[in-house]
Parts: structure tokens; sequence; C-alpha cells
């Protein structure tokens, strides 16, 4: 029988690019999946800085086919204003997220604690509020007649402090967390409050993050509250004095008596709502990207079975 041998000279191990074959293609996959994702995005803006008369008749594109910052030079007549409406955003989103994931956190974990007599009574108060409220009507007369909370900063906050969604998730979370790090604390002197603070918040990072997230998000794109409760202009928040604007430009473009008034003025409604979009939608973006990092592991919280 023959026997064959290779030498070690004529063996040639696999090149970078037939060992990493799979991650490639993965690779590639996800970055045409981002692309679709991020060409609705990109039309907006390319909208937002079309003429409004060529977009009426070409369409959307991913170029703008006549540029025009019309769209943004209506909405910033009054600047002042917007500089406004984005400072009162900014305080009631920074104090709002700050305050609700304070009183959220401390639910839950008063709630993740197997020694506490009250957390079955409590969670099912809090999970009986996620299928049940007063109604509007009800809500209306406790903000306006007894908290005496219409057009105040107050009012654009305290309505979403308590989120049991967001309770119940954080609950889940700090169930997961080592009993071991509680006990030594406890062994070692320190009361409820140093435990929450040092030892819970710190290794909650990934929760706290996503649960950030997401109440920004609501702070941010919350007009319903000023609508009910707010009629001071400088109390008005972004995405309401957005609306109130886009309402102006329909009632302006609509309504036939305002038409003399308007003279050859033209009122660009379509490309006012896309910049209004890229104004509003900014803000958040950024606060995406600077928690990404923790959002994929936050994500995960929900599905982890708590106690």
């Amino acid at each position: 029988m023959t026997t064959y041998r290779v030498s070690p000279q004529s063996y040639r191990p696999p090149g970078w690019f037939a060992r990493n074959r799979g991650q490639i293609a993965l690779n590639i996959g996800l970055a045409l999946i981002t692309f679709l994702f991020l060409v609705p995005l990109w039309v907006v803006v390319s909208a937002s800085f079309t003429d409004e008369a060529v977009l009426t008749k070409e369409g959307f594109g991913l170029w703008p086919a006549q540029f025009s910052s019309s769209a943004y030079t209506f909405i910033l007549q009054n600047p002042t204003q917007i500089i406004d409406a984005f400072g009162v955003t900014l305080l009631v989103t920074t104090i709002g997220t700050l305050a609700s994931l304070l009183i959220n956190s401390l639910m839950a974990y008063s709630l993740a604690r197997t020694d506490f007599s009250w957390r079955r009574t409590l969670s099912f108060i809090i999970f009986f509020t996620m299928l049940f409220n007063g109604g509007l009507v009800p809500s209306y007369i406790l903000i306006t007649q007894y908290l005496k909370l219409r057009d105040t900063l107050a009012v654009l906050i305290v309505p979403m402090l308590m989120a049991p969604w967001h309770i119940f998730l954080l609950r889940t979370y700090f169930s997961t967390l080592s009993k071991e790090f509680i006990d030594s604390a406890k062994l070692d002197g320190a009361n409820e409050w140093q435990i929450y603070w040092r030892i819970v918040m710190p290794l909650s990072t990934p929760a706290l993050a996503t649960i950030s997230l997401f109440t920004i998000l609501g702070y941010w794109n919350d007009w319903w509250l000023a609508l009910l409760y707010i009629n001071e202009t400088a109390l008005y928040p972004l995405q309401y004095l957005l609306f109130a604007i886009l309402r102006n430009a329909e009632f302006l473009t609509t309504n036939a008596n305002s038409s003399a008034m308007l003279g050859s003025v033209q009122v660009p409604l379509q490309t006012v709502r896309m910049a209004m979009a890229v104004i509003a939608l900014t803000p958040v973006a950024i606060a995406f990207v600077s928690l990404q990092q923790y959002f994929v592991r936050g994500l995960t919280i929900g599905g982890i079975k708590g106690e």
C-alpha cells in the first residue's frame, strides 16, 4: 500500500476571508437591513428641504428635486418661541425622567424584596392601574380643581411620574441580583437606603438606562397634557408648539377667508410636516445613540422570570 505524505511547506491555512465568511455575510445582511430602516428617515429629511410645489408635483425622493428651506423658515418665524419651547421640553424631560426613575426604582426595589410583607398587595394595586383608570373627566377635575396644577410646569411632569410597566420591569431585574451582596452589606451595617443607592443602582445600569430611554421618549413626545392643561404660550412644550404651528398652517391653507390676507404667500404645508418631524426627532436620536450600549441588554429584562 502506497502512503502519501503532505509536506509542511505545501499546507496553507485558510485565509482571513475564508475563516470569517459567515460573519461577513451576517454583517452585510444587517447593514442592508439597517439601510432599509434608514431610508424612510432620509426621505423625511429630503422632503423637508424640498420646494413645496415640486414635492406636490414629483413626490418624495432620496434627494431634494429643488432645494428649499421655506419649511424651516416658516417654523422659525419666531425663533424665540421655538427656543423657549425647547427649554420647557428639555427641563420637563430632565426633571421628569430623573424623578420618575427614582420613584419607579424605589417601588420596584421594595417589590423585589421577598421579605417585604406588603409585596403582593402593592403588586396587585399597581397591576390594577394598568387595566383600569379613573377616566379623563375625573383626572381633569383632580388636576385642575384639587391639585391646582393648570398652567404650571408640574402638570407636564406629575401625571407621568409613575409607570406600572416600568416598575414591573425593574422589579424583574432587581429580583435577578445576587442576594449575597445585600446580605453582606447588612452585615457591614448598611441600611436599606445605602443598599439601594450604593449596591442595587450601580448593578442595574442596563435596566435603568433602558427605562430612562423609554421615559425620555414619553416626556419628549408628549403634547396631550399641554393640550389639556396649558393655556400660556410661554409654557408650551416643543411638541405642542409644533402641533399648534401645523394647525395654523392647515388653517391658513384651507380657509378661504385667509387667502385674501395671505396674498401671494404660499404656506408649505407638506414640507412643514416633514421639518417638524426632523426637529422633534433629532434630540431623541441623540439620546438613543448615547444609551444604545445598554439598550440591547436592557431589553431582555422582561424575559427573565421574577419572583
